[in-house]
């Protein structure tokens, strides 16, 4: 079976973390130092601080946003559940709102539409890799009170008009799962311009300690003495698997230029098939493509979906809109809110890409999905 993503490892990679496991460093070491700095690099110098996986760099952002029970976010239901989850265990009402035909990406006019004077963060999520327009939901926060969160996990290692994600939105989060752009196994961060937030999630992601003298609210205890002056947990990401991710970064760009060759190949291949829609893209961007989201007929989907994994094509679906799942439907959520999100749902499957694809291999996916579509 072709996976619809892969992890792309090589030999420097076992060999970064071979030596890492034979340091006196296992878990918070230099490395996570040396991490940081080459994400904040990646990210046009902002803060960053990695945590455990994607996950919890939400968790994180939200808990740094000030989000608290009573308030609300705003976000788009086409992304995986975590997006809204994490805000919701943090207290927050979730708002769903709609997204754009063409690329999946939440609308700002949509967003718009649903901010209240209970909005404390507008999430948008960078949809398949395609970067949202940063500066514009960032005004739109602004304007509301709210701070813009960029749930940046599919686009590590874009740009939009020349800006890299991370450096703009007030808080961005990335995640370093196997089939994303980039690796640490599991992983994330969450990056920031503003020292105030960054600090807020460097502390709730160490279990809330403080161990600057000038902050501790008893400084004559000991040499050894640290506090608690806010809750928070262990989502330290540890030396080895920052080791991985260190190797990784400095290969993001071949992955990337890679996922743009593949994509532009399956582009070429479907655009003259009338029963296939393509995914979207906007000017100014440079995406380093997460996902291939193909759309077929709604009513052939489950068919095609079924009859390619038969021919040994990995395909996925990318997303069950977020309200869908039981526990949002428990909560009062209903079928039908986001109409154009649900309708990309139904007609979405997303193709195998990553890096290490041949081009022997993107052409028997091409052959097999234009034998099952037909024309």
């Amino acid at each position: 079976m072709l996976p619809y993503g892969r992890q792309s490892i090589e030999e420097s990679d076992i060999q970064a973390v071979a030596e890492a496991l034979r340091s006196d460093w296992l878990t918070t070491g230099p490395k996570v130092d040396e991490f940081e700095a080459a994400i904040s690099a990646v990210a046009g110098g902002s803060h960053a601080v990695s945590v455990t996986s994607g996950t919890a760099a939400l968790h994180v952002a939200y808990v740094a946003a000030g989000i608290k029970p009573g308030d609300e976010i705003v976000t788009t239901p086409l992304t995986f559940v975590a997006t809204a989850a994490t805000a919701a265990i943090a207290g927050a009402k979730v708002v769903f709102a709609d997204v754009d035909e063409s690329t999946g990406n939440l609308s700002i006019e949509a967003a718009r539409a649903a901010v209240t004077d209970k909005t404390r963060a507008i999430t948008a999520v960078d949809y398949a890799g395609l970067p949202v327009d940063a500066s514009a939901f960032n005004e739109l926060a602004h304007e509301s009170g709210a701070l813009f969160v960029e749930d940046a996990a599919h686009s590590v290692g874009s740009l939009l008009n020349g800006e890299p994600v991370g450096r703009i939105a007030d808080l961005t989060t990335f995640s370093f799962f196997p089939t994303k752009n980039m690796t640490t196994a599991e992983g994330g961060a969450v990056v920031t311009p503003h020292d105030d937030l960054a600090q807020k999630a460097r502390r709730f992601k160490g279990q809330g300690l403080v161990r600057d003298q000038s902050s501790l609210r008893f400084p004559d205890e000991g040499p050894w003495h640290q506090e608690v002056h806010e809750f928070g947990l262990n989502y330290r990401l540890p030396d080895v698997l920052c080791a991985l991710g260190i190797n990784q970064i400095a290969r993001l760009e071949s992955f990337r230029t890679r996922r743009q060759e593949i994509h532009d190949a399956y582009n070429a291949a479907f655009a003259v098939n009338g029963n296939l829609t393509l995914p979207g893209t906007v000017s100014g961007a440079v995406p380093a493509w997460h996902l291939y989201p193909l759309r077929v007929e709604a009513d052939r989907r489950r068919a095609i979906f079924e009859e390619l994994r038969s021919r040994g094509i990995g395909v996925q679906v990318n997303y069950i809109p977020a309200y869908w799942h039981p526990v949002f439907e428990d909560l009062g959520y209903k079928r039908g809110m986001c109409p154009v999100a649900e309708q990309y749902y139904r007609e979405e499957i997303s193709l195998p890409l990553f890096p290490g694809l041949t081009d022997d291999e993107v052409e028997r996916v091409i052959e097999n999905v234009l034998a099952v579509v037909g024309s």
